[in-house]
C-alpha cells in the first residue's frame, strides 16, 4: 500500500507544482481564468506557496506519515475552495481540473491514512 502512495503522491505533487509555477509565471490563460472568477493577482503568490507546501508535504511524507496526511488534508481543502470558487461562479467549464485534482488528493490522504 505504500507503493501506491509512494506514486500517487509524486504524481499529485508534479501536477500540483506545474499549477504553481503557472501562477507564479502568470500564464496569461490561467490568469485570464482565475481573475474572471474574482480571483485578484496578488493573491497567485499565496495560492501558488500553499500548492508547493503541499506537494513538498507530500514526497516527505513519504517518510514522515503524519506530514503526509497533513499535506493531504491541506489540498483537499484548496481543491474544495477551488471547486467551490468555480460553482459559485457558475463556470461549469472550469471545474473538471480542480475536481481532479480534488479526487487525486483525496484519494492520496486515503492511501496514506491506509499504508500509516
Amino acid at each position: 500500500m505504500s507503493l501506491a502512495y509512494d506514486i500517487v503522491a509524486i504524481a499529485l505533487g508534479l501536477m500540483v507544482l506545474l499549477s504553481a509555477y503557472a501562477k507564479l509565471t502568470r500564464n496569461q490563460q490561467l490568469v485570464d481564468g482565475l481573475t474572471g472568477l474574482g480571483v485578484p493577482l496578488g493573491l497567485f503568490p499565496f495560492l501558488a506557496a500553499c500548492e508547493i507546501a503541499g506537494a513538498v508535504g507530500l514526497v516527505i511524507g513519504i517518510w514522515w506519515v503524519p506530514l503526509g496526511i497533513a499535506a493531504a488534508v491541506g489540498l483537499v481543502l484548496y481543491f474544495v475552495g477551488a471547486v467551490g470558487t468555480h460553482l459559485r461562479k457558475n463556470d461549469f467549464k472550469g471545474i473538471p481540473s480542480p475536481a481532479m485534482l480534488l479526487l487525486a488528493s483525496a484519494a492520496v490522504l486515503i492511501l496514506r491514512i491506509l499504508s500509516a
